[in-house]
């Protein structure tokens, strides 16, 4: 799931090299927290936050576990 994360974000990024994926599972969810570099958080967000709720439909599509899945940006 990480790497399917990661290969979304990286494609849209300009730079590609800054972003660092942060996996945090608990009892009932899994959180991934996506770093960026500063110039790219607006392009993964999107107007209106269209593209990250689009990244977040991906990867609950993809979610084979019954945990939750959490998909946040980290400034």
């Amino acid at each position: 799931m990480k790497t399917l994360l990661e290969t979304i974000v990286r494609s849209l990024v300009d730079h590609p090299e800054c972003v660092v994926i942060r996996e945090t599972e608990q009892q009932q969810s899994i959180t991934y927290a996506i770093a960026l570099h500063h110039e790219d958080v607006g392009k993964v967000i999107g107007k209106n936050g269209r593209m990250i709720q689009a990244i977040r439909t991906v990867v609950q599509a993809a979610n084979e576990s019954k945990k939750r899945i959490d998909v946040r940006i980290e400034e």
